[in-house]
């Protein structure tokens, strides 16, 4: 028997598992019909199927030679012989009373139970986040447990953004684990963050642990924890951020968009929103600033022209505290939350009413 794993399309028309896959396991192989090619985001779903069904001239979708195929109780290991996604399991179980097969690798299964429960609150108080979401983005985030409006176009840099005045205020770049290896060694990485770089706001995400960058096997642990450390020198204001799995990197995303998108839509003197308080003497507003010219510019505790952002956020000692601006929106019959941070139109609005 061919020591190769097999995966073709299912020519049953009506089956909702498009794919048949073949496990080089016993003398036979073992058959199986499967909901995907490969569980990148989550546990496929498998159901058994009869050498009968495996079709004569099969629309082969891919073949893979096989290291190592072994049965260990009701799993069974699969060790394709490639460089990236060769580790899988095919687990026998039960779901809800009844027998099911999942085909799953250690990634997907560690994903599925990280330790903790994301919250479901407001990202900075914001009803309906505008995404927009790169046309260009596999396997996206789909913010399901958020609030949130995506629109799916082609974005100049990053795979999820916010815009303001219809132009891209600050992006997020999505990164596997081994994408950010592949792009780190053939210096794809290096450009992307210099586009990213260019906007107001901009971070890398990666959904994996730092940790497991020294548990990398085909290449040097350390040149790519030195190629990491060089890209943060040299591009301070792209931050790369490890989020440990997959749903953590989401929820991140969320609330780094949500921060910025709060920012951009903050009330200056002039109703416009600026550039990084602490900036200097200028008091351009962003869309008037070259992108050359927000990256130059660093906060300073000793520049004495700084502008001071204080006179924006309310506090007991110099500004109306929450409760009041609460009580005065509900005086004006505008919705507002009984807790919690209120929303920046709420505020905006408060500004605008009490202008003198």
């Amino acid at each position: 028997m061919q020591r190769d794993f097999v995966i073709v399309r299912n020519p049953d028309p009506d089956s909702r598992l498009p794919y048949l896959i073949r496990v080089p396991l016993g003398a036979a192989g073992l058959v199986l019909r499967a909901g995907g090619t490969w569980p990148r985001e989550r546990a496929i779903y498998c159901y058994p199927a009869g050498d009968d069904e495996w079709p004569a001239e099969p629309e082969v979708i891919e073949r893979v030679p096989v290291r190592q195929c072994v049965r260990r109780g009701a799993a069974i290991d699969l060790v394709l012989d490639r460089g990236r996604e060769n580790r899988s399991q095919i687990v026998y179980t039960t779901a809800r009373g009844r027998d099911a097969i999942f085909w799953q690798t250690a990634r997907v299964r560690k994903q599925a139970r990280p330790g903790v429960r994301t919250p479901t609150a407001r990202a900075s108080g914001i009803a309906a986040l505008p995404i927009v979401v790169d046309s260009g983005e596999r396997y996206g985030y789909r913010f399901a447990s958020q609030q949130v409006h995506i629109d799916k176009r082609r974005l100049p840099a990053g795979d999820y953004a916010v815009e303001r005045d219809g132009r891209v205020w600050a992006a997020v770049e999505r990164k596997s684990l081994p994408d950010l290896v592949a792009s780190l060694l053939n210096s794809r990485l290096k450009f992307q963050l210099t586009e990213l770089a260019a906007l107001p706001r901009a971070a890398v995400v990666v959904e994996d642990r730092y940790s497991e960058v020294f548990k990398l096997d085909r290449v040097r642990p350390a040149v790519v924890a030195d190629g990491i450390a060089e890209l943060q020198v040299t591009f301070p204001g792209v931050p790369i951020v490890f989020c440990e799995t997959r749903k953590l990197a989401e929820e991140w995303t969320y609330r780094f968009l949500a921060a910025a998108y709060a920012l951009a839509i903050m009330p200056a003197e002039d109703g416009e929103a600026y550039e990084t308080p602490g900036a200097g003497p200028s008091r351009r507003p962003v869309s008037e600033t070259p992108a050359s010219d927000l990256r130059r510019h660093t906060p300073s505790a000793t520049d004495a022209q700084a502008p001071d952002l204080r006179r924006h956020t309310p506090s007991a000692s110099n500004g109306p505290t929450t409760a009041e601006i609460r009580r005065w929106a509900r005086n004006n019959g505008l919705d507002v939350s009984d807790r919690g941070r209120l929303r920046p139109e709420i505020r905006l609005a408060y500004e605008r009413a009490h202008e003198e």
